[in-house]
C-alpha cells in the first residue's frame, strides 16, 4: 500500500511539474488582454489597431514555428529534456518583452516567446500521456488544459490589480508580463527532478531505463506488463525507421494528421482567442471603462478555471464525440446571440453586462468541452514514433488560425464593429459542427497502442466515428 501511494505521490509530482508549461502557456497568451491598452498609449508603444494584432499575432506565428518544430525536437532529445530548453526560452524572452524600448523589439520577443508556448503546447500534453495509465489518461492530460486557463485568470487578476492600482503609470504593462519570469523558473528546477517518457526511451533502444520509470509510477507487474505493449507497438511501428515529413506519404498515417489539423483548427475557429487576448478592448467597445472592464475580464478567466474541472469530469463519463460536438453548438450559439445583442441594444447602458455574460457562457462551452478534448485527442491518435511530429503537425495547423484570428480579431472590429465580427465567427462555427459530426472518431477507453492498431486497420471509405469498431 505505501508503495502505491509512493508512486501516486510522484505522478502528481511529475503532473504539477509538467504541467507549469500549460501554466506559462496561459499567462503569456492572457497578459496581453490587459497589457494592450496601456502599451498602446502615446508615449509607450503607440499602437493603433494594425499594430496590436501585429503584437498580439507575433506571439502566435512564433508559436506555430515552436509547436511543427518542438515535437520533432521532443522526439530527438527527450520530451523531459526540451521542456527545460522551453523554460530558460521562457525566462529570456519574457524579460526582453518586459524590458521592450518599442513596438520591433516587442514583436521580436513576442515572437521568441511564441516559439516556447508552441513547443510546450505539444511537448507537455504528449509527455503527460505517455506517463499516465490508460484508466487515468484523459484526466492527466487535461490537468495541462486546468493549468492554461489558470495562467490566464492569473493573468487576468493580475492585470486587474496591476491597472486599477498602477493604471496612471504608463510603464504599467511591463510588470503585467515580467511575472512569469516566476513560473518559469520554477519549470526549469522542477523538470530537473522528474524522469523521461518511458515511451520515449523505448524508441531510443533505453528498455531498462524506460522499465525503471515505469516502476516509478506504477505497480511492478503493471510496469513490467506495460513495457512489453510498448516493445510491441514499437516493434510494430518498424518500417518506419525515423519521424519525418516523408513520413506523411504513408496513407494512413496523412490521414491521421489531416484529421489532428482538423481537431486543432475546430478550437480556433470558434473564436476564444478572440476573447481571451481582446476580452479588455471587447468590453470597452460593449461600453465599460477601461479599470471595470479589466475587472470584468477576471469573470471570464474564473469561469474558465471552474469549466475546465468540469469538462475533467467529464471526460471520465462522456464520449469525446458528443462533448465536443455540445461544446461547439454552445459556443456558436452565444456568438450569435452577441452578435444579435449587440445591434439590438447598441448605446444601451445594459449591453456591456449582457456582452460579458455571454462571454462568460460562451467560455464555459469552451472550457469544459472543446478545449480539454481537443488537447487530449491531439496527445491519443497519433503512434508512438511519430507522436512529436505528428502533434507538432496538428498544432502547427491550430496556431496558423490562432495567428490569423489574432491578426485579424481587431481589424474586423475597427471596421465592421462587434457585431458582424462575430458573426463571422458563428459561420465558422457551423462549419466546425459539420466536421466534427462526420470526421471526428471516438477514442475513450482505449490503450494508445490498441489506438494505433485500430487507426491502421482502418478503411479511408468509411465513417471516422466508427474507428471502435475495430478491434486491437
Amino acid at each position: 500500500m505505501d508503495k502505491q501511494v509512493n508512486h501516486n505521490s510522484f505522478l502528481r509530482t511529475i503532473i504539477l511539474v509538467s504541467t507549469f508549461g500549460g501554466l506559462l502557456f496561459g499567462y503569456d497568451t492572457g497578459v496581453i488582454n490587459g497589457a494592450l491598452p496601456y502599451m498602446s498609449q502615446e508615449g509607450q508603444l503607440n499602437l493603433n489597431s494594425f499594430t496590436e494584432g501585429i503584437v498580439t499575432s507575433s506571439l502566435l506565428l512564433g508559436a506555430a514555428l515552436g509547436s511543427l518544430f518542438g515535437g520533432q525536437l521532443s522526439d530527438y532529445v527527450g520530451r523531459r529534456k526540451n521542456i527545460l530548453y522551453l523554460a530558460l526560452l521562457f525566462f529570456v524572452a519574457t524579460l526582453g518583452c518586459s524590458l521592450a524600448p518599442n513596438v520591433i523589439f516587442m514583436i521580436v520577443f513576442r515572437f521568441l516567446l511564441g516559439i516556447a508556448v508552441g513547443g510546450a503546447s505539444v511537448t507537455v500534453p504528449a509527455y503527460l500521456a505517455e506517463m499516465s495509465p490508460v484508466e487515468r489518461r484523459g484526466r492527466m492530460v487535461t490537468q495541462n488544459e486546468l493549468m492554461i486557463v489558470t495562467g490566464q485568470l492569473v493573468a487576468f487578476t493580475c492585470n486587474a490589480i496591476l491597472g486599477t492600482t498602477m493604471g496612471e503609470n504608463g510603464h504599467v504593462w511591463r510588470y503585467m508580463l515580467v511575472i512569469s519570469i516566476l513560473p518559469s523558473a520554477f519549470l526549469f528546477f522542477g523538470m530537473l527532478r522528474v524522469p523521461e517518457s518511458p515511451r520515449w526511451l523505448v524508441s531510443k533502444g533505453k528498455n531498462k531505463d524506460a522499465l525503471h520509470v515505469l516502476k516509478q509510477i506504477r505497480e511492478d507487474k503493471r510496469a513490467e506488463k506495460e513495457l512489453t505493449e510498448i516493445e510491441t507497438a514499437y516493434a510494430e511501428d518498424a518500417s518506419i525507421t525515423k519521424s519525418t515529413f516523408k513520413d506523411l506519404t504513408i496513407p494512413w498515417i496523412r490521414r491521421l494528421v489531416i484529421l489532428g489539423m482538423g481537431i486543432g483548427a475546430v478550437q480556433q475557429i470558434t473564436g476564444v482567442n478572440s476573447i481571451m487576448y481582446y476580452g479588455t478592448i471587447i468590453l470597452q467597445n460593449a461600453g465599460f471603462e477601461t479599470k471595470a472592464a479589466l475587472i470584468g475580464n477576471i469573470a471570464n478567466g474564473v469561469i474558465s478555471v471552474l469549466a475546465t474541472f468540469v469538462g475533467i469530469w467529464l471526460l471520465g463519463k462522456v464520449g469525446r464525440r458528443p462533448m465536443l460536438l455540445a461544446g461547439l453548438i454552445g459556443t456558436t450559439s452565444s456568438l450569435l446571440l452577441i452578435g444579435v445583442f449587440s445591434s439590438v441594444l447598441q448605446g444601451s447602458v445594459a449591453l456591456p453586462y449582457v456582452v460579458l455574460t455571454l462571454t462568460v457562457t460562451f467560455l464555459a462551452f469552451q472550457q469544459s468541452t472543446i478545449s480539454p478534448v481537443t488537447w487530449l485527442m491531439l496527445s491519443e491518435i497519433f503512434p508512438l514514433r511519430l507522436r512529436g511530429l505528428g502533434m507538432g503537425v496538428a498544432v502547427f495547423c491550430s496556431w496558423v488560425v490562432n495567428f490569423f484570428v489574432g491578426l485579424t480579431f481587431p481589424i474586423f472590429m475597427g471596421t465592421f464593429g462587434l457585431s458582424i465580427t462575430f458573426y463571422i465567427f458563428v459561420v465558422l462555427g457551423i462549419f466546425a459542427i459539420l466536421f466534427v459530426k462526420k470526421y471526428l472518431p471516438e477514442t475513450r477507453g482505449v490503450t494508445l497502442e490498441q489506438l494505433e492498431r485500430r487507426f491502421r486497420n482502418f478503411h479511408p471509405t468509411e465513417s471516422r466515428a466508427n474507428i471502435n469498431s475495430y478491434k486491437g
